[in-house]
């Protein structure tokens, strides 16, 4: 991959702002005339204090206050220039993280498996977060303390730099106004993290459930879910920004009534003839206005530098390509009659080390394969290769006599329904989990689903029955339930082509015999492949497929099997000795 350097790094983050040139422009216009009124503030003053000097009377209260409204529009100028670039800056921040969310997305199962979560979740959520103030924030914070400390500081030794030490007397009212905006700023900090905290699990969800939301087509559909969260998130971040935008321009509002207070009490240092009214008043103004950008600068370097980190980081998962991609000219499948053939199929995860060799075998449509062999003999990674989470190294596997590289994921996806081991429940409601198999489902269709795979009776114990939240994962929920639940949405999208990965592991009696008898049921007329853990479940297979280190040694029903006196009568043996064993 392409290494992005500083400067190009630079320009494909300011690309991101582009969309919103508006408002930033008037952001800019803002900034301009803000900065403007700051550097010519302390020369208005002169008039009135030339007047103490002259003609030896204080100013005239309408002369203060019209300096005082003047102070008044800059900081209105100062807060438009602030909340704008806010404004765009988490615009920005919205748009990349629906982006990279969608992207993550179109990515292949091994990108998933060879990145943690954690990793993943933080280049989404902190990355980003630097990101956008380096598209947005820093380069009109750059501009604004650029434009007054080169205008102060040839201002300021243009007059007498020995006054310099009276800036001294802002910092207590700096403390002061930080500690007020800060408890303002904690309280809605709060609230925006508690809304981060829903975004992520959301993202979360989104990459642990990878294989249910591709397997059923459902990338669209958690692309609109997260945004809408986003949006929420946008709102109460918007609000922050109102209070955080607000603290520049009082700080120079403090600053300069602080002047005027200075500018009264110099008054009678200049009637003593101790100090030059035009000098004190100017000066103080002036100190006032550059003590900003001096301490400013290193901070947005380091801003700079975090930024341009960060946005390696991000860019790196944006500039990722899908192992597993429609081919140019890839067909639709229409109908699928659920035809399967497996031609010579050899896969690897590290080369040198073959997964799987050489598999060949064909199963007609409806028909129910089994597959069974020791620990690692490659079932798994058979049952990813068939749902096209992987491509095989060599070889070939057609569906309905069609490549399946020529055929469009989307349509295939569309046919098959997949019940892993662990099932992954959505943190919605139960209604949502079992329409997820189907978005657009009747409420006839989600009830007769519910009731094929039992589980209509025990949503109905709940108090709010469909309409129960699942909480994080399901996990609210017994292993059986989430079972049946994942079952239901299978009978809801009715595939040609059913993969059970160990559904029935794991569970205790009754829910086992519930689950079966829903299997049973959901299995009619599709063909369906099945990791077998359980006897009934082997028995009942019109074939199997008995694997071990990766090769295919045996295929035949259970009493062919059993007469060959090979592996599989080892194995089941075994698992009739003891029915907790599991390597089959």
């Amino acid at each position: 991959m392409k290494k992005n350097k500083g400067p190009d790094q630079a320009r494909r983050i300011l690309g991101y702002a582009r969309p919103y040139w508006k408002i930033l422009t008037y952001a800019t216009l803002c900034l301009i005339l803000s900065s403007g009124i700051s550097l010519s503030l302390p020369w208005i003053v002169r008039k009135p204090i030339d007047l103490m000097v002259t003609q030896k009377q204080i100013p005239a209260l309408s002369t203060l206050i019209g300096l005082v409204s003047l102070f008044l529009i800059q900081a209105f100028l100062s807060f438009g220039h602030n909340y704008l670039s806010g404004a765009a800056g988490q615009r920005v921040l919205t748009d990349l993280r629906v982006r990279l969310f969608s992207h993550l997305q179109t990515l292949s199962l091994p990108f998933f498996l060879h990145r943690r979560t954690g990793e993943l979740l933080s280049r989404l959520t902190n990355d980003l977060g630097v990101v956008q103030t380096l598209a947005t924030e820093l380069p009109v914070n750059l501009i604004r303390q650029g434009i007054i400390l080169v205008g102060g500081i040839t201002i300021i030794l243009y007059m007498n730099w020995r006054l310099s030490l009276l800036a001294f007397f802002l910092i207590p009212v700096v403390i002061l106004a930080a500690r007020f905006m800060g408890r303002r700023l904690r309280t809605l900090s709060t609230a925006v993290q508690d809304h981060l905290a829903q975004t992520t699990t959301l993202m979360e969800e989104m990459i642990t459930g990878i294989r249910s939301i591709k397997s059923f087509s459902r990338e669209n559909y958690e692309k609109d879910r997260f945004s809408d969260q986003t949006d929420k998130t946008l709102d109460i971040m918007l609000k922050r920004l109102q209070v955080s935008a607000a603290f520049g321009p009082l700080m120079v509002f403090l600053g300069f009534s602080t002047a005027c207070g200075l500018m009264w009490y110099g008054a009678r240092e200049v009637f003593l003839g101790k100090i030059s009214p035009g000098e004190l008043i100017s000066f103080v103004m002036y100190a006032v206005i550059i003590t900003g950008p001096v301490g400013s600068f290193a901070r947005l370097f380091s801003q700079l530098q975090e930024g341009l980190g960060a946005s390696r980081r991000v860019f790196e998962l944006l500039d990722t390509k899908p192992e597993i991609t429609d081919q140019a000219g890839a067909k639709v499948l229409a109908a699928m009659k659920g035809a399967i053939h497996f031609d010579q199929v050899s896969f690897h995860y590290l080369p040198d080390q073959p997964v799987l060799r050489q598999i060949h075998f064909s199963v007609a449509p409806g028909e129910k394969v089994a597959l069974v062999g020791p620990s690692g003999a490659g079932k798994s990674t058979l049952i990813h290769l068939l749902h096209r989470f992987y491509d095989p190294t060599s070889g070939e596997i057609l569906i309905d006599d069609i490549p399946l590289k020529t055929i469009q994921i989307k349509s295939f996806y569309d046919q098959i329904a997949y019940v892993p081991q662990e099932v992954l429940l959505f943190g919605g409601t139960l209604r949502e989990n079992i329409l997820y198999g189907k978005l657009d489902a009747d409420e006839d269709a989600l009830v007769s689903a519910s009731k094929a795979a039992h589980a209509h009776d025990f949503i109905m114990d709940f108090p709010d029955g469909y309409e129960t939240v699942v909480g994080e994962k399901g996990l609210t929920l017994s292993g059986g339930q989430r079972h049946r639940i994942a079952i239901a949405r299978a009978f809801l999208k009715n595939p040609k082509i059913l993969i059970l990965d160990e559904a029935t592991a794991y569970l205790d009696n009754e829910s086992e015999l519930f689950i079966q008898d829903a299997l049973e049921l959901l299995m009619r007329d599709k063909t369906t492949f099945m990791i077998a853990h359980r006897l009934t479940t082997i028995q009942k297979a019109d074939r199997i497929l008995v694997l071990n280190k990766g090769k295919l040694v045996e295929q035949g029903n259970h009493e062919s099997l059993m007469k060959k006196e090979g592996l599989y009568r080892h194995l089941y043996t075994l698992k009739q000795a003891d029915a907790e064993i599991t390597p089959i």
